[in-house]
């Protein structure tokens, strides 16, 4: 992706996922903001946005981080927030297994705790090793743990499916992760 590109999607991960007062936006309780309201404060911040570099970063964003209203006129982070927002997803039902990429240094706190939002509303869980690794090599040294998130959804445990593909549930308690190498 063009560095240009890179920065603004960081610039938006910052301010439609964690700290929207940065640049006087308030995110509505599902977490959208209206276009034209988050380019005027980007703009008055110091970081204006082209209209068509939104739409690109939005459109080519390799994890799909962020999403347009289906009208075009507000866009929210798809998930990962650590301000408070009800994305208003409805509770779905995972595959038998997903994964979570995490690195090696965190393996100790995870098969006693198990795997913990911290300071995401979410434990992130991915649908396949490949994207976990790469999740994994962003904090060290990847490792990846199997999730029977079947197991968990019958055993009661919420999940939820965000626009981009990632899954999401409040924990994930030991009993159901496996590690898949160290």
């Amino acid at each position: 992706m063009d560095p240009s590109l890179v920065r603004l999607s960081k610039f938006l991960s910052l301010v439609l996922r964690h700290e929207p007062e940065t640049i006087g936006l308030a995110l509505d309780p599902n977490g959208w903001v209206a276009v034209d309201e988050l380019l005027a404060a980007a703009a008055k911040a110091g970081t204006p946005i082209a209209p068509e570099s939104l739409r690109q970063v939005v459109a080519t964003n390799d994890k799909k981080r962020f999403a347009f209203s289906e009208d075009g006129l507000r866009i929210r982070a798809s998930q990962g927030h650590s301000v408070e927002v009800d994305l208003d997803l409805p509770p779905s039902v995972p595959p038998d297994v997903l994964f979570h990429g995490t690195a090696t240094r965190f393996l100790d706190p995870i098969r006693a705790e198990g795997l913990r939002a911290q300071s995401r509303q979410h434990v992130h869980l991915s649908p396949d090793e490949a994207t976990a690794v790469k999740v994994g090599m962003r904090h060290g040294k990847p490792v990846v743990l199997r999730v029977h998130a079947g197991r968990m959804h019958q055993a009661g445990h919420v999940f939820f499916l965000s626009a981009n593909g990632v899954w999401l549930t409040a924990a994930v308690p030991p009993d159901y992760l496996e590690v898949i190498a160290d």
